[in-house]
């Protein structure tokens, strides 16, 4: 099947896939392969029981794109980790930069050029050397506005070229000073220009072929089913394997993740996407079970087109009208908090925003009044993964109760978005997203999902207005701004409108949970977005 693009080239199930959103329309093999070597041990003294291997349980679906440029996979992304390397790598809970594929970090975040040196003998797991052709390779696609990959949004405003100035060094030309660039470099992994420069190499990469220079290699692919992993001897960098081998299983059915990982005879050491209901059943056998907060929320989409929804009166009745304390309380089990910004409210740049969606169904009514519209009723169409399923019959209670007419539809996530693709009509969507994923930064975040001419903005039909470009225009003077003070009131002038508009608008944040064996697994931290960083984990 053909894939359906978002934009020029950028795959829309691939960037979907980040937030975990597709998670549940994979269907999940009965037989997992261990390592490429047959079907997976389920016994003590089979993979649990080899300290060789990490065996881990992903939560989400295997069979999205492997591109580094191009693909929001939360299995991906997190596998790329392991197997490529940016230029400056961050670490996986703070973001504090540290030298990748170069040496060091740049000298002067202010400055406009920033020169750098590769590190002396990297190799590419092909055995190739690692040269500067193969950073102006990357970044040239990264900037190239024709590819127009899913990284290049958080590129292209700021960053004008990457140079060769040696065949080791490198220097980034940016077109203001931009210091929050030094962070996002993390995103743009390096790629081999004589691996995917040659013709069909990128649709290669995105059905899962890699092949990158960090500490793991991957050993085999099997889409909807696992991907192992080996140490790449002759990695030199400052992240060693740990381990000789993994294998992350893809295991989307919640019970079926929470078994692998259960009992004395589990075979998985870790697992993320961990159900709140099976924390304590968890923690009762023995695991660690911890949460990582952060962006990772339910929002509201509206079609603007739709003549009902094209008044903000009426989007705001909608969020106002929900009792968010009882669906995290019911539905999340506690762990979530009522939006109060587009921002999580541990972001550095979050500030409550001007206007706050507490739960007011008496404002709620007088919006519709004032909007005049009565007797309205609503679709809410809605992304089939399970958490926002659980959420979704708060919201219908809530908008029944102020006397609007609510039929849900949650269905599968692929079928959900190949009928916005299409153009299709709708009213009100309920889906999950996560940009924590590429970074922790405002502009970052924001640029996500509110990019001009981008995949969520072209959904909700509203980015060609006057109001969203001016939110547009605020946002490009906040990215330019060098004073650091400056650039946050700007942040928050736009936060504020976009809470204002309430086009797009997360409901809830919640808190993504990590379960590991202590006595099988130490040197984990649990994310507060999908997936799973092994880097720095060892098997006891």
């Amino acid at each position: 099947m053909s894939p359906t693009q978002l934009g020029r080239g950028v795959d829309r199930r691939a960037f979907l896939r980040y937030s975990g959103a597709l998670g549940a329309a994979a269907a999940v093999t009965a037989t997992l392969q261990a390592c490429g070597s047959g079907p997976a041990s389920t016994t003590s003294s089979g993979a649990g029981g080899n300290k060789d291997l990490i065996t881990a349980v992903i939560g989400y679906g295997n069979d999205q794109s492997w591109d580094p440029t191009q693909t929001a996979s939360a299995f991906a992304m997190a596998g790329i980790q392991h197997i490529y390397e940016a230029l400056v790598e961050t670490d996986p809970i703070t973001r504090d930069p540290r030298p990748g594929l170069a040496t060091a970090v740049p000298a002067d975040p202010n400055a406009t050029s920033w020169p750098l040196t590769l590190r002396q003998g990297a190799k590419w797991h092909d055995g190739q050397p690692v040269t500067a052709d193969d950073v102006v390779f990357t970044f040239q696609r990264i900037l190239d506005p024709t590819a127009n990959v899913l990284v290049g949004n958080f590129f292209r405003a700021w960053l004008t070229e990457v140079r060769k100035t040696g065949e080791n060094t490198v220097e980034l030309v940016l077109k203001f000073p931009f210091p929050d660039g030094v962070q996002r470099l993390s995103i743009a992994k390096i790629m081999p220009k004589h691996v995917f420069s040659v013709a069909g190499a990128w649709d290669q990469a995105k059905a899962g072929k890699t092949v990158g220079s960090g500490p793991y290699k991957q050993a085999s692919h099997q889409p909807k089913s696992n991907t192992t992993f080996e140490a790449f001897t002759d990695y030199n960098g400052p992240r060693k394997a740990t381990v000789k081998k993994m294998n992350w299983l893809s295991i989307v059915d919640a019970s079926a993740r929470v078994a692998k990982i259960s009992g004395g005879s589990a075979e998985a050491q870790i697992a993320d996407n961990v159900p709140y209901a099976n924390i304590d059943q968890l923690k009762s056998s023995g695991l660690t079970v911890e949460g990582g907060k952060g962006m990772n929320h339910m929002f509201l989409m509206f079609n603007t087109a739709n003549r009902q929804f094209a008044d903000p009166r009426v989007r705001q009745a909608l969020l106002y009208a929900i009792d968010s304390k009882k669906m995290i309380d019911v539905a999340l089990k506690g762990h979530g908090t009522p939006s109060t910004s587009f921002l999580n409210e541990d972001n550095p740049s979050y500030r409550k925003a001007s206007t706050v969606y507490a739960y007011d169904p008496d404002k709620a009514k007088s919006l519709l009044a004032a909007a005049g519209v009565s007797g309205l009723t609503v679709t809410l169409m809605a992304v089939n993964v399970s958490w926002i399923a659980d959420c979704l019959p708060t919201i219908a209670n809530s908008w029944d109760a102020i006397g609007v007419k609510t039929t849900l539809q949650p269905q599968d996530t692929s079928a959900l978005f190949t009928k916005m693709d299409q153009s299709q009509d709708y009213q009100v969507v309920a889906a999950a997203s996560n940009p924590n994923q590429f970074g922790l930064d405002a502009d970052l975040i924001l640029r996500y999902n509110y990019t001009k001419g981008g995949a969520w903005m072209k959904y909700t039909k509203w980015d060609a207005s006057p109001e969203a470009t001016a939110v547009f225009a605020l946002m490009d003077r906040a990215t330019q701004e060098p004073d650091k003070q400056k650039k946050l009131d700007l942040t928050h002038q736009y936060l504020d409108l976009i809470a204002q508009h309430a086009v797009l608008y997360p409901v809830v944040h919640t808190e993504l949970m990590t379960a590991w064996d202590p006595k099988r697994l130490s040197g984990i931290r649990a994310q507060g977005y999908p997936g799973i960083n092994l880097l720095q984990a060892k098997r006891s």
